[in-house]
């Protein structure tokens, strides 16, 4: 197996898709010649041409429409925003569109529609390149919302999503881009989208998270080992919408404690209904209140205040040791 970027493994996860099923056409700004802004598509030009590696113009609506259009009609297209907050302009095609036709045509359409962007901040970078607002999608019926880690289940989940029957709205961590390897299997795997994994086993405390956090998350609960004794399991959503609750629930029932770190802002954000579903199925089984260690309640600073806004170790070990001595 090969160790891969996660730029790496999702171009893998095109490709591949690309060559098995010749109705998976790549779309975006710049996605053809320059292979992206991030060098996500980088080479499928080459080797598929202009019609299925299509740069397009500057007009995310016409995008997202376009690839509506495209999927309604058999193909699969999977468009990409150059950067999340560049998406608000088809949020109009997203919601009224892409997420309502299978309810409008009573389930004769089906829009098997990717749309891919980048999010997050970590990076430094400009106003609407930084913003973590999956929220908006994971509020709305008929879509499905998904944040991969890692290289491995990039790859995975990308592939699951490309074959979905419904449109799937795929925020990759650019934080994560290219911060660290993992080892991807030659061969083809998926992951099922909706479903969370336990990549942590513990006894004391759950730990909950997904997407760039995931790192952060992980190396607190190490030093929790290391300084404190504590055993931390640790959950990656991976799918923030449909929300897996079973997995995270039942483990609160053995650890009685949880923490849910996001870097979305704080109030409507995904951990509030994250608290609401553990509240619902883990309740007389909790021995602490719940924490979250979130975005604020601002937009995303630039800068040199990026690393004050965004969850970080220390900030999550501090939320831990307050859950555990409650």
């Amino acid at each position: 197996m090969a160790k891969m970027t996660m730029v790496q493994a999702i171009n893998l996860a095109l490709r591949q898709e690309m060559e098995k099923d010749d109705r998976v056409i790549v779309l975006g700004e710049d996605v053809g010649r320059d292979g992206g802004v991030f060098r996500v598509t980088d080479q499928l030009i080459d080797e598929f041409g202009e019609d299925r590696s299509l740069d397009t113009p500057l007009a995310e609506a016409g995008i997202v429409g376009m690839s509506i259009g495209m999927a309604v009609y058999g193909l699969r297209p999977v468009c990409e925003m150059q950067f999340s907050g560049f998406s608000y302009q088809a949020f109009h095609q997203i919601e009224c569109h892409a997420a309502r036709l299978r309810l409008r045509s009573q389930g004769l359409c089906q829009v098997p529609l990717v749309v891919r962007a980048p999010y997050g901040g970590g990076v430094r970078a400009l106003e609407h390149h930084s913003e973590s607002r999956e929220t908006y999608y994971a509020h709305t019926p008929g879509l499905k919302m998904v944040i991969p880690s890692g290289p491995r289940n990039a790859r995975a989940l990308l592939i699951s999503a490309i074959r979905d029957p419904d449109p799937v709205v795929f925020f990759e961590p650019k934080a994560t881009y290219r911060a660290f390897r993992e080892e991807v299997p030659d061969e083809e795997e998926t992951l099922p989208l909706g479903k969370s994994v336990k990549v942590r086993q513990g006894k004391d405390l759950t730990m909950i998270s997904y997407g760039a956090m995931m790192r952060p998350t992980l190396e607190a609960a190490e030093t929790l080992k290391e300084e404190d004794g504590v055993e931390a399991e640790v959950i990656d959503l991976l799918t923030i919408s449909p929300l897996d609750h079973e997995v995270f629930a039942e483990s609160v029932k053995h650890t009685g404690r949880a923490v849910i770190v996001h870097e979305a802002p704080r109030s409507f954000g995904p951990g509030a209904e994250i608290v609401s579903r553990i509240m619902e199925k883990s309740f007389f089984y909790l021995e602490a209140p719940i924490a979250r260690v979130t975005g604020f309640d601002v937009h995303i600073p630039l800068f040199s205040r990026e690393s004050a806004y965004l969850p970080g170790k220390d900030r999550i070990l501090r939320a831990a040791r307050e859950v555990l001595n409650a």
